[in-house]
């Protein structure tokens, strides 16, 4: 397995966020906990592995966006966590942080991928 620093940043972010998250996600009350936690779990797995996927593809602008659209997914479900008092603020602007660092990244890589001369 590789180690955390011959990762890349974005995917240590994300790994490390799933640390932090899935264990608090488990602990939800069970109505939400099957439901919106698992969705969020999974959404979480399906862009740690997408990220690896883009590292590896030719073609990464296509995972890149996918990406992008599931790390949107998850803000919004995460805010529904925090707007059914299931997540403090503390916890919420801790994940939010991370989905922003993680957007961030995930935004640079995407401009990198665009061709130059593109106008976009």
């Amino acid at each position: 397995m590789s180690t955390k620093s011959q990762e890349l940043p974005i995917i240590q972010k994300t790994y490390d966020l799933i640390k932090w998250y899935v264990p608090h996600l488990n602990k939800l009350p069970r109505n939400h906990k099957f439901v919106l936690g698992d969705r969020i779990a999974a959404g979480l797995y399906d862009v740690m592995e997408s990220l690896i996927q883009a590292r590896y593809s030719r073609d990464k602008l296509i995972h890149l966006n996918e990406i992008n659209t599931k790390l949107e997914i998850l803000r919004y479900q995460t805010r529904l966590l925090h707007d059914f008092n299931l997540l403090d603020i503390r916890r919420f602007e801790f994940v939010s942080t991370g989905f922003n660092e993680i957007g961030k990244e995930l935004g640079g890589w995407i401009r990198q991928q665009k061709p130059s001369g593109s106008g976009v």
